[in-house]
Protein backbone atom coordinates (compact mmCIF):
# COMPACT_ATOMS: atom_id res chain seq x y z
CA UNK A 1 0.00 0.00 0.00
CA UNK A 2 1.72 2.94 -1.03
CA UNK A 3 1.68 5.97 1.43
CA UNK A 4 -1.29 8.52 -0.55
CA UNK A 5 -3.43 5.84 -0.36
CA UNK A 6 -2.40 5.13 3.62
CA UNK A 7 -2.64 8.43 4.49
CA UNK A 8 -6.70 8.54 2.74
CA UNK A 9 -7.44 5.88 5.26
CA UNK A 10 -6.33 7.40 7.86
CA UNK A 11 -7.81 10.70 7.25
CA UNK A 12 -11.10 8.97 6.58
CA UNK A 13 -11.07 7.44 9.98
CA UNK A 14 -9.97 10.57 11.66
CA UNK A 15 -13.03 12.66 9.72
CA UNK A 16 -15.36 9.40 10.65
CA UNK A 17 -14.25 9.97 14.75
CA UNK A 18 -14.62 13.54 14.30
CA UNK A 19 -18.05 13.62 12.76
CA UNK A 20 -19.52 11.01 14.78
CA UNK A 21 -18.33 13.09 17.64
CA UNK A 22 -19.23 16.01 16.52
CA UNK A 23 -23.14 14.71 15.90
CA UNK A 24 -23.37 12.94 19.12
CA UNK A 25 -21.87 16.26 20.97
CA UNK A 26 -24.74 18.55 19.37
CA UNK A 27 -27.53 16.07 20.10
CA UNK A 28 -27.31 14.44 23.22
CA UNK A 29 -27.78 16.68 26.48
CA UNK A 30 -26.06 14.29 29.23
CA UNK A 31 -22.70 16.46 30.44
CA UNK A 32 -20.68 12.57 30.16
CA UNK A 33 -21.82 11.56 27.21
CA UNK A 34 -21.13 15.20 25.80
CA UNK A 35 -17.75 14.95 27.27
CA UNK A 36 -16.96 11.57 25.75
CA UNK A 37 -18.46 13.12 22.39
CA UNK A 38 -15.74 16.09 22.97
CA UNK A 39 -12.91 13.54 23.62
CA UNK A 40 -13.98 11.83 19.94
CA UNK A 41 -13.26 14.53 18.14
CA UNK A 42 -10.42 15.29 20.02
CA UNK A 43 -8.91 11.78 19.01
CA UNK A 44 -9.93 12.11 15.24
CA UNK A 45 -7.81 15.28 15.11
CA UNK A 46 -5.09 13.78 16.84
CA UNK A 47 -5.04 10.83 14.24
CA UNK A 48 -5.63 13.04 10.97
CA UNK A 49 -2.15 14.83 12.58
CA UNK A 50 -0.06 11.67 13.43
CA UNK A 51 -1.77 10.61 9.51
CA UNK A 52 -0.15 14.03 7.70
CA UNK A 53 3.42 13.64 10.09
CA UNK A 54 3.83 10.32 8.82
CA UNK A 55 3.04 11.54 4.97
CA UNK A 56 5.23 14.11 5.58
CA UNK A 57 8.07 12.37 7.25
CA UNK A 58 7.81 14.93 10.08
CA UNK A 59 7.43 14.47 13.93
CA UNK A 60 5.51 17.51 14.04
CA UNK A 61 1.84 15.78 14.00
CA UNK A 62 3.18 13.09 17.00
CA UNK A 63 4.38 16.02 19.14
CA UNK A 64 0.88 18.16 18.60
CA UNK A 65 -0.38 14.88 18.78
CA UNK A 66 1.16 14.66 22.59
CA UNK A 67 0.12 18.31 23.74
CA UNK A 68 -3.72 17.45 22.55
CA UNK A 69 -3.69 14.67 25.38
CA UNK A 70 -2.27 16.87 27.54
CA UNK A 71 -4.83 19.63 27.20
CA UNK A 72 -7.33 16.40 27.12
CA UNK A 73 -6.60 15.02 30.37
CA UNK A 74 -6.14 18.51 31.98
CA UNK A 75 -9.64 18.84 30.26
CA UNK A 76 -11.33 15.61 31.90
CA UNK A 77 -9.99 16.90 35.61
CA UNK A 78 -11.67 19.94 35.36
CA UNK A 79 -15.17 18.66 33.76
CA UNK A 80 -15.22 15.95 35.95
CA UNK A 81 -15.02 18.53 38.76
CA UNK A 82 -17.55 20.14 37.27
CA UNK A 83 -19.81 17.27 36.41
CA UNK A 84 -19.65 15.97 39.96
CA UNK A 85 -20.49 19.55 41.45
CA UNK A 86 -23.45 20.04 39.33
CA UNK A 87 -24.46 16.37 39.55
CA UNK A 88 -24.63 16.91 43.68
CA UNK A 89 -26.57 20.14 43.56
CA UNK A 90 -28.93 19.06 40.95
CA UNK A 91 -29.33 14.83 41.10
CA UNK A 92 -29.38 15.28 37.19
CA UNK A 93 -27.11 15.08 34.64
CA UNK A 94 -29.11 17.21 32.43
CA UNK A 95 -27.87 19.94 30.27
CA UNK A 96 -30.60 21.91 31.21
CA UNK A 97 -29.74 22.37 34.69
CA UNK A 98 -27.21 24.61 33.74
CA UNK A 99 -29.50 27.72 32.42
CA UNK A 100 -29.63 27.66 36.60
CA UNK A 101 -25.98 28.57 36.76
CA UNK A 102 -25.98 31.68 34.57
CA UNK A 103 -25.52 35.11 35.59
CA UNK A 104 -28.08 37.62 37.21
CA UNK A 105 -30.09 39.67 34.65
CA UNK A 106 -29.80 36.86 32.07
CA UNK A 107 -33.01 35.71 30.70
CA UNK A 108 -33.43 31.80 30.30
CA UNK A 109 -32.88 30.23 27.10
CA UNK A 110 -36.01 27.93 26.46
CA UNK A 111 -36.05 25.15 24.54
CA UNK A 112 -39.02 24.31 22.39
CA UNK A 113 -38.34 21.83 20.77
CA UNK A 114 -37.55 19.20 23.43
CA UNK A 115 -41.26 18.44 24.97
CA UNK A 116 -40.67 18.23 28.61
CA UNK A 117 -41.14 15.31 30.93
CA UNK A 118 -44.19 14.95 33.18
CA UNK A 119 -43.61 13.33 36.31
CA UNK A 120 -47.03 11.17 35.90
CA UNK A 121 -45.98 9.48 32.75
CA UNK A 122 -43.30 7.56 34.10
CA UNK A 123 -44.66 4.47 35.82
CA UNK A 124 -41.57 2.49 36.46
CA UNK A 125 -42.09 -1.58 37.83
CA UNK A 126 -41.20 -2.77 41.10
CA UNK A 127 -40.36 -6.10 42.36
CA UNK A 128 -41.48 -7.39 45.28
CA UNK A 129 -39.40 -7.79 48.46
CA UNK A 130 -37.57 -11.08 48.60
CA UNK A 131 -39.77 -13.43 51.04
CA UNK A 132 -43.09 -11.78 50.63
CA UNK A 133 -45.54 -13.26 48.65
CA UNK A 134 -47.03 -10.66 45.39
CA UNK A 135 -50.75 -9.16 46.15
CA UNK A 136 -52.40 -10.73 43.30
CA UNK A 137 -55.97 -10.28 42.14
CA UNK A 138 -59.39 -12.84 42.74
CA UNK A 139 -59.82 -12.75 38.77
CA UNK A 140 -56.12 -13.40 38.56
CA UNK A 141 -56.98 -16.37 41.59
CA UNK A 142 -59.39 -17.75 39.72
CA UNK A 143 -58.31 -18.26 36.49
CA UNK A 144 -54.87 -19.80 37.76
CA UNK A 145 -56.81 -22.59 39.35
CA UNK A 146 -58.63 -23.61 36.47
CA UNK A 147 -55.77 -23.98 34.63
Amino acid sequence: MNEASLLHNYLVVGSLLFGIGLIGFLVRRNMIVMFLCAEMMLQGISLSAIAFGRYHNDWGGQMLVIFIIAVAAAEAGIALALILMVFHKSGTLDMAFWQDLREGGHPAFIDHRVPEEQAEDRVWPTLTPAGIEPEVNEDEQLHRSKV
